[in-house]
């Protein structure tokens, strides 16, 4: 229950009090501090509290954006002050200091420093983060004189905050296609979703659910499933845009949209690629290594996003002239989107994607969009390295620790390390690089069968784990956990390609969609602040090293005793992943973000 406590004396035909009840607040009315103090007293234990000055003029939409954000421990605006349960004690501190010292008169009342102000600034200068929206043409006042409210509502009454409410639903920073030809009607389905009540989370769901029934659609291998596919693919992304929107638009951010959020739009690709599959396969055409090559490719680029963003997020004079470069480009309008184009970011992936399906075959759909991936891959890394060889700064122990998690060694790697340490004289995405090369290389060339693969294996798992035995501050070293994820994914798709029973590249199919989901998971912890999944949990799925040794091992045995080996292997993985990826996206320690970062 959230609780409002409107301070000082009333102020006639002020609708304070009504707009917090529509923001869904419990209003109360206190005359000063000591008696707003009693009544937080009385207010329940859990819950948001917010205090409001009588005299505030402002937008609706100003007060929700100051006081009802669930992401945030306590927010403000001029006039109002908000905080949820971590931080009420703080409040109540300051409060009671504020009732114990006279009413403040002359030139502080003048200046408009009301009593939900001073608080704000108490709780401030206590170490509580107050979060300050950007108001932009929103007002959010405390006018003193009868002159000074009237010229207010007037400034209240210019600006049409429902149309800023609206335009603000939209992701700030996004791709062409989203920005030009989904974001201009989708914000009006989130509004309509919102005046009926629906969640974000029920709209995020509704995405998936036509995301699944478009892969059901393409692997029907008839010509009206691949055109209903497409439809029903971008239909999925208009959904998928107004999931975030709306929360944007109705400040409805939990744990558990965080999750779905986060996780969903890869199970949709995904999912997509398995029915593009399926349907060619119903053609005659065999595509599964093509699918699962797309999978491995945007998964590593990803990879190599997040790996980068963590890496360089928060350290030390992190500047450099390809930085500059950058900021320059972003300066001229049509450069801008360019650049976001080339990307292939989700919104041009799925378009070309559902136009391919449509019009092509799986095949073709796959080779372009292999192709359109890899040249985006090529054009983000190369332009990263560059940031990362002509920057000057030091990396933080937050940005070695995220690269350390990211990179998922397990128990082998954790019993070598120590004893690997003195050797450790290469950069360590050298030794990554070296350990990924001969494993994929030797599993390449080698005949299907042999024991080449086990033993680049073993190999592999002394490279990478020197590769981590010392902290990952270096310049480059962001690389290795997208170097550790191309070994890992590129042998089992090579190992499934070479396997004589079809059914083998299905298996790796979903073994590789299973250990994905345990990176992904990882990375939405790590961004939301939480820290990466436990240390049990890593070691139960044998960390990046233990499963290229188990794969390659499995791969010695008949080829239909490997397809099983990787079917067993795929739901142990997802099995034990999903358990404690939803205990802890439904747990109240889960960050209540939205992704608001690049578009993926």
């Amino acid at each position: 229950m959230s609780t409002a406590i409107v301070t000082g004396q009333p102020v006639p035909g002020s609708p304070i009090e009504g707009e917090l009840r529509t923001l869904g607040f419990d209003v109360r009315t206190a005359s000063d501090a000591a008696e707003a103090a009693a009544l937080l007293r009385t207010v329940p234990a859990t819950g948001r509290v917010a205090l409001v000055d009588a005299g505030f003029v402002g937008h609706l939409h100003a007060l929700r954006l100051g006081l009802t954000d669930p992401r945030f421990p306590a927010g403000a605006v001029p006039g109002a002050v908000t905080v949820q349960d971590a931080s009420r004690a703080a409040l109540t501190r300051a409060l009671e200091a504020e009732a114990g010292r006279p009413a403040p008169g002359g030139a502080a009342v003048r200046t408009g420093t009301g009593l939900p102000d001073r608080l704000a600034g108490a709780l401030q200068a206590e170490g509580v983060a107050v979060h300050r929206p950007e108001l932009g043409a929103l007002v959010a006042r405390v006018p003193l004189a009868p002159q000074e409210r009237s010229e207010a509502r007037q400034a209240v009454a210019a600006v049409d905050d429902e149309a800023i409410r609206l335009r603000t639903a939209v992701k700030s920073r996004d791709g062409f296609f989203t920005t030009y030809c989904i974001s201009p009607y989708s914000r009006y389905l989130a509004r309509w979703c919102a005046r009926r009540g629906l969640t974000p989370n029920q709209v995020t769901t509704a995405s998936l659910v036509t995301a699944l029934i478009a892969a059901g659609c393409a692997a029907t291998g008839t010509r009206a499933g691949f055109v209903a596919a497409g439809l029903l693919l971008l239909f999925s992304f208009v959904l998928d845009c107004t999931d975030g929107q709306l929360a944007r638009y109705s400040l409805r951010y939990s744990t558990l949209g965080a999750w779905l959020d986060a996780t969903f739009d890869r199970a949709k690709e995904y999912a997509y690629y398995a029915g593009l599959a399926l349907g060619a396969a119903r053609g005659g055409d065999d595509v599964w290594a093509l699918a699962l090559g797309a999978m491995v490719l945007q998964t590593c680029r990803h990879v190599v996003d997040f790996s980068f963003n963590e890496a360089n997020h928060d350290a030390e004079a992190n500047t450099s002239p390809t930085a500059a470069l950058s900021g320059r480009l972003d300066s001229v309008g049509w450069t801008v989107w360019l650049r976001r184009m080339i990307v292939l970011p989700i919104g041009e992936r799925w378009a070309l994607i559902a136009v391919l399906t449509a019009v092509t075959t799986p095949r073709i759909t796959f080779v372009v969009l292999l192709t359109g991936c890899a040249l985006a891959a090529a054009y983000t890394t190369a332009g990263r390295l560059l940031r990362s060889l002509t920057r000057k700064g030091k990396r933080t122990d937050r940005a070695a620790q995220a690269l350390a998690d990211l990179a998922d060694s397990g128990p082998l790697a954790e019993a070598l390390t120590p004893r690997l340490r003195p050797f450790a004289k290469l950069p360590a995405p050298a030794v990554a690089a070296l350990g990924g090369v001969i494993l994929v290389a030797v599993t390449a060339l080698t005949p299907a069968g042999s024991a080449g693969p086990l033993l680049a294996a073993v190999a592999y798992v002394l490279c990478s784990s020197l590769a981590v035995s010392r902290p990952l501050t270096g310049a480059l070293d962001w690389l290795v956990p997208p170097f550790f994820r191309a070994a890992e994914y590129g042998v089992i798709l090579l190992l499934a390609a070479r396997a004589e029973d079809s059914g083998a590249l299905p298996a790796a199919f979903g073994l590789v969609a299973a250990v994905a989901y345990h990176h992904y998971d990882t990375v939405y912890r790590i961004r939301g602040g939480s820290g990466a999944p436990p240390r049990a949990l890593v070691r139960a799925t044998g960390g990046h090293e233990g499963r290229v040794l188990l794969v390659t091992a499995a791969s010695l045995l008949a080829a239909s005793g490997f397809t099983v080996a990787l079917t067993v292997l795929a739901v142990v993985v997802a099995l034990v992943v999903l358990a404690e990826s939803i205990r802890f996206w439904v747990s109240a320690g889960a960050p209540a973000v939205h992704d608001e970062g690049e578009p993926a």
